[in-house]
């Protein structure tokens, strides 16, 4: 059992048109042995009203908060921070089991570096458990808009055991302290959708904070039930804000490489992938998704 400090836990995670498995996430939390949290499932507009099904399992801890609209992964988990208790906030996805030791492990690092703003675990996948996902973020390329996670479809046999400062946290768990959120603030709404992470950890690091890839905190991810992986929703918050981080996080010259780059190379590259595989309605959302930043201001709220 845990013998460091207690601190109270805020556990945030959306609900949309899923119950079934935020109620598989809920269950899991019953095997938590860390005790001083709260649970906040903030449900973004489904529609099927979750109440009667959440409140039927008795979860421990857990508060139900209806939301009618959806605000998105980052304005839904800001209305959730923003009605949360707890010292830490832990945003989690619903698609996700947690293992017993979870919270513990990843409170340890806060107490042996107060640089440490975010928390991260290692996320594997729930299908196949000895498969990674995330240990750890290399860094974002800010002359293509993308990154990539360290381990991802590795087998784990311990190569990335050791714990240590990453370049991004993971949008399906972390652990964030008060601090943090005081002095940088929160996802940025403008997001909606994807990239939201990236920017708020570019924003936590500039403010001084490191974020840390935990390497003995686990937890089990069922990817891609929330959004499709060919989901033209999908394609078109990728799209969007992948220019739009560069806008918001890129230095000039950058930014002038990433537009040559997207636009001879990328454009052409999703236009002939589209048609080949007759997706459409992707391709006029790949096209929606880019053209959104002709006319948005980088820094405004919407």
């Amino acid at each position: 059992m845990y013998q460091g400090p207690q601190p109270f836990i805020s556990i945030i995670t959306l609900n949309y048109n899923q119950t079934d498995v935020t109620c598989a996430f809920l269950e899991s939390t019953r095997k938590l042995r860390y005790r001083n949290y709260e649970i906040l499932v903030c449900d973004m507009d489904s529609a099927v009203d979750p109440t009667k099904q959440i409140l039927a399992g008795n979860y421990p801890n857990t508060r139900l908060l209806l939301r009618k609209e959806n605000l998105g992964f980052a304005g839904g988990n800001n209305w959730g921070m923003r009605q949360a208790n707890g010292d830490f906030m832990f945003i989690v996805n619903n698609d996700t089991e947690v293992t017993d030791d979870l919270l513990e492990k990843l409170l340890q690092p806060f107490f042996s570096d107060e640089t440490i703003g975010v928390t991260c675990p290692k996320i594997k996948y729930f299908d196949q458990p000895n498969v990674i996902q995330y240990a750890g973020f290399n860094p974002m390329n800010n002359y293509t808009g993308r990154t990539t996670s360290i381990g991802t479809l590795e087998e784990d046999i311990g190569q990335y055991d050791v714990s240590g400062p990453t370049f991004g946290a993971h949008g399906c768990a972390m652990m964030v302290k008060k601090e943090v959120i005081e002095k940088v603030g929160m996802f940025p709404e403008k997001f909606f959708l994807y990239y939201e992470e990236w920017d708020w950890s570019a924003r936590i690091m500039k403010a001084g904070f490191r974020i840390w890839y935990t390497a003995d905190a686990v937890i089990y991810h069922k990817e891609s039930l929330s959004v499709g992986k060919s989901n033209p929703v999908k394609v078109y918050y990728h799209t969007r804000n992948r220019i739009l981080y560069i806008r918001r996080n890129a230095g000039f010259f950058q930014k002038i490489v990433f537009t040559l780059f997207f636009v001879f190379f990328t454009v052409p590259k999703n236009i002939i992938g589209y048609l080949f595989k007759k997706q459409f309605v992707q391709l006029k959302y790949f096209i929606r998704g880019a053209v959104w930043n002709l006319y948005s201001s980088s820094f405004s709220r919407t």
